[in-house]
């Protein structure tokens, strides 16, 4: 039987339970047999994380520790180049077979950035697009997504076929957080329980990370 492996990259700088969150209703409400978090080396749209690699990483592991459906992959952190998604998707595609769906999951901003992606005219070559909708999402889609949305998208993730070439649009709990506010509250000495789970609060703060 084919398998449904999703993979939500980002900095995760840090990690916090928007991420987790909209991880976990993703893995669970479609039936992805694993979904992988890959933390960026390199993120080529943005600027370089505030902390090192390890250290996002080990944030990453401790978050989802115990959670079955939920692992870590650091297989961009081991590539001394930019984290372009196509190359990770052409690296995990090697690992699966034919049939596997793999799912890129993106939240609707990453999304409407897809033309400014390196080679992102090919990532639907080897994987399905999912599609974090919120709420209080704002920015309007170019013209060329508007119009691929048009050709690709099924109403209902639970009927992509085959191993990519579509795309879906999901709905996810509206968590008002981003790692920004994160770092913002930690260098301005203010505390960010419940923001983050308990395991990354302790690292952040026996590793002094994110202060001024």
């Amino acid at each position: 039987m084919a398998k449904r492996i999703g993979m939500l990259g980002g900095t995760f700088d840090p990690v916090h339970i928007g991420h987790l969150r909209s991880a976990l209703e993703v893995a669970e409400n479609y039936a992805l047999d694993q979904l992988l978090l890959i933390p960026n080396a390199q993120p080529p749209h943005r600027n370089a994380p505030q902390v090192s690699a390890q250290q996002r990483l080990e944030m990453v592991q401790l978050a989802v520790a115990g959670v079955d459906l939920l692992s870590v992959d650091d297989r961009e952190l081991r590539r001394d180049k930019p984290s372009w998604s196509i190359d990770t998707l052409l690296s995990l595609r090697a690992e699966l077979d034919a049939q596997d769906q793999l799912l890129l999951i993106l939240g609707w901003d990453a999304f409407c950035g897809l033309p400014s992606w390196h080679r992102w005219e090919e990532l639907l070559e080897h994987c399905h697009i999912l599609v974090l909708q919120r709420p209080d999402a704002d920015i309007e889609a170019p013209q060329v997504l508007r119009d691929l949305v048009a050709a690709k998208s099924v109403n209902d993730p639970q009927t992509l076929l085959g191993p990519s070439g579509q795309i879906a649009f999901v709905w996810q709990t509206p968590l008002a957080i981003s790692a920004t506010q994160i770092r913002h509250l930690l260098a301005t000495q203010r505390c960010v329980r419940y923001l983050v789970p308990d395991t990354v609060f302790q690292y952040i703060y026996t590793h002094q990370l994110y202060q001024e």
